[in-house]
């Protein structure tokens, strides 16, 4: 049976976007003390399925697994920028394509409108009523109303038309900023995407016995078989350690490791590929928020998984691909592989010096290309130990001489030290595990 907490999960998984959600409501709505279902949010703000905002609360948001979240609603471009309905509510659970500002010409702006679009626009009224007529949602900046004849065909039209705070420039960049953190979720790769469903897993039942267990094993070729009740509850697993002193007809109810590590649909490939590598595991158990077995993940899934990522373009702008982007490979003869950077403003701390953790994700980036250039694309970094020997500045030129001091089947170390013209300013230890099937 499901515990209270997985309950209260399931019930905040169940409940549509923006659902306003509070520790007592859960307490009185699911009958349990107001500790359990705290405990159960928190959770669920781990999994992002909730998300606590200024002066709204705790509320629903969509599912941090969905892979067609590029787009915006009207009612999250209302969150975004702390905004006001004037009307047109019932079009807020329409999708945002694009947004236009108009500084521009009455005519000019009607141009680039579109049905769906959002216009972002000041107290310019005649502007804000072509809009409306265009298909196109308003945004109205700096705080200004709107006369109530546009509000009532906002309504007529059931596009939203939102006033705001804020000016146009900050507005954007709000909107902006929201549309890259979805992109960057959407080419995250999940569990969700790899995984063996469950209509394709080969499991076994708890009242089965170990002489089941080696069939099944030596069909698939794991040591590890998940173990299910006859309600799909995932009650255990068993290994090879597990059947190793056990006669053949004992059950396996009573053999079984209790308890096992598992993994969830929304958990990113490289969090899994961790634990897998950390654990020595060959195959997890993939399950829901009941504890009901959804399907499993292999080391061969993630390994194709990783070099798939490897293969494609990515389309993400986060900082670790913006500090890899001014990363290439020095032309100066050496022994071993140079690589250089140069030090840009956005890196800098408020001391004027190199952020401690900019020169480290440098330093992760020159390693796994290395170890690329090794044959070894799929690596997890273990321990990364810096010290950081001299100040570097803004617009400095660093160069990477990176060695492999000692390689394994398993694991690597690397040797790294950073210079800045013809001086050392930091040196790095780095040990990577090599993902291997």
């Amino acid at each position: 049976m499901p515990t209270k907490h997985h309950r209260i999960l399931h019930y905040i998984e169940s409940l549509p976007p923006q659902t306003k959600i509070s520790v007592r409501s859960i307490a009185k709505t699911l009958h349990v003390s107001e500790g359990t279902a705290y405990r159960a949010i928190k959770e669920a703000k781990k999994q992002e399925l909730v998300s606590t905002r200024p002066r709204v609360g705790t509320v629903r948001i969509a599912h941090a697994g969905n892979k067609h979240i590029e787009k915006l609603t009207f009612q999250e471009v209302v969150n975004i920028v702390d905004g006001q309905v004037l009307g047109g509510q019932r079009g807020l659970n329409k999708n945002l394509d694009k947004f236009v500002i108009g500084a521009m010409k009455e005519g000019d702006v009607m141009r680039y409108l579109s049905p769906s679009s959002l216009l972002i626009i000041g107290n310019r009224e005649a502007v804000q009523e072509e809009a409306l007529n265009a298909g196109a949602a308003v945004l109205i900046t700096g705080g200004f109303d709107t006369k109530e004849t546009i509000k009532q065909q906002a309504n007529r039209l059931q596009l939203p038309i939102i006033s705001t705070a804020y000016d146009s420039f900050t507005v954007a960049t709000m909107i902006n900023r929201a549309l890259s953190e979805r992109v960057i979720k959407k080419e995250i790769l999940l569990i969700s995407d790899i995984y063996v469903p469950f209509e394709r897993t080969k499991m076994l039942y708890a009242t089965q016995t170990v002489r089941n267990y080696h069939q099944l094993s030596q069909e698939t070729g794991y040591s590890r078989i998940p173990i299910i009740d006859q309600h799909r509850y995932l009650v255990g697993i068993m290994t090879a350690r597990d059947a190793v002193q056990s006669a053949d007809d004992q059950l396996l109810e009573n053999v079984m490791t209790l308890h096992p590590v598992t993994v969830r649909e929304n958990m990113s490939v490289a969090a899994v590929a961790h634990i897998m590598i950390w654990e020595g595991y060959e195959l997890m158990p993939v399950v829901d928020m009941d504890n009901r077995l959804t399907g499993v993940v292999s080391r061969q899934d993630i390994m194709k998984a990783m070099q798939l990522l490897q293969q494609q373009t990515q389309n993400m702008n986060t900082f670790a691909d913006q500090i890899a982007a001014e990363i290439s490979e020095s032309d100066e003869k050496a022994v071993c592989k140079v690589f250089q950077t140069h030090v840009a403003a956005a890196m800098i701390n408020n001391d004027g010096t190199i952020s401690f953790g900019v020169l480290a994700e440098m330093i992760l980036n020159v390693t796994r290309r290395l170890m690329a250039k090794h044959g070894h694309s799929n690596i997890i970094i273990e321990q990364l130990n810096v010290h950081y020997l001299t100040l570097v500045q803004i617009d400095d030129q660093l160069k990477f001489y990176p060695r492999i001091l000692d390689e394994g089947r398993q694991s690597s170390k690397v040797d790294i030290e950073v210079y800045c013209t013809n001086q050392i300013v930091a040196k790095a230890m780095i040990v990577c595990h090599v993902i291997e099937k």
